[in-house]
């Protein structure tokens, strides 16, 4: 049987030789290389054929590991597993966008070995923790886009359609609004049509329903 060939990107060395150590008693596997940094991890894979690279994804107090990780992810049939010793929402969405099958945090390294073939078998499950944090990166981003998107309609009306909308919100008819605010009732239409272009929607109520609804109101 052919064992599964490995790379380690690590810049601390007591971790390195613990994690040599530790794979080195697997049968199946074979440690071909290792590197302490990004830029010679992704020299080395250069010269070296890998099946999977374990990548230390903060080296030199920066996340080297996530430029490395997409290079050899580009260049390289390697499967890329991300190592951290920390779970950071941000970083793990990176890992997964730029290529990485997985992301271990190091005090789970008794898993690591099982990760290594699940990602030579192309089997590689996320782990439950990191799954998590990936939903909660994705709720973020949904949020930050529904707020850009409020953000964008609120500045396309003006304080006085904003008015109107909420008064139609309320059941004010346009000849209430009209009286309420001492204007024709010609001039609310103005306003209704320009919201209505703006907000879209086939009548007014509508518009303000969601206009409510995305909490402009």
């Amino acid at each position: 049987m052919s064992k599964i060939r490995i790379v380690i990107v690590e810049d601390d060395p007591d971790w390195l030789r613990g994690l040599m150590s530790y794979l080195g008693k697997e049968a199946d596997f074979e440690l071909v290389g290792q590197a302490s940094s990004g830029q010679t991890g992704v020299e080395l894979l250069e010269q070296v054929e890998a099946d999977v690279v374990l990548m230390d994804i903060m080296m030199s107090d920066s996340p080297d590991g996530i430029w490395a990780a997409a290079e050899i992810v580009q260049c390289t049939g390697a499967k890329v597993i991300m190592l951290t010793s920390m779970e950071d929402k941000e970083l793990i969405f990176e890992a997964f966008k730029v290529g990485a099958v997985d992301y271990m945090v190091k005090s789970n390294f008794a898993e690591i070995p099982q990760a290594i073939r699940n990602a030579y078998a192309n089997r590689s499950p996320i782990h439950p923790s990191v799954a998590e944090k990936m939903r909660e990166e994705f709720r973020r981003l949904k949020h930050m886009e529904h707020e850009v998107r409020v953000k964008e309609l609120r500045d396309l009306l003006t304080p006085t359609e904003v008015q109107v909308l909420d008064l139609i919100e309320k059941g004010h008819t346009q000849t209430q609004i009209a009286d309420k605010f001492v204007v024709s009732i010609r001039t609310i239409k103005v306003h209704v049509g320009n919201i209505l272009r703006k907000l879209g929607g086939k009548s007014s109520k509508e518009a303000a329903q969601k206009a409510k609804d995305m909490g402009i109101l």
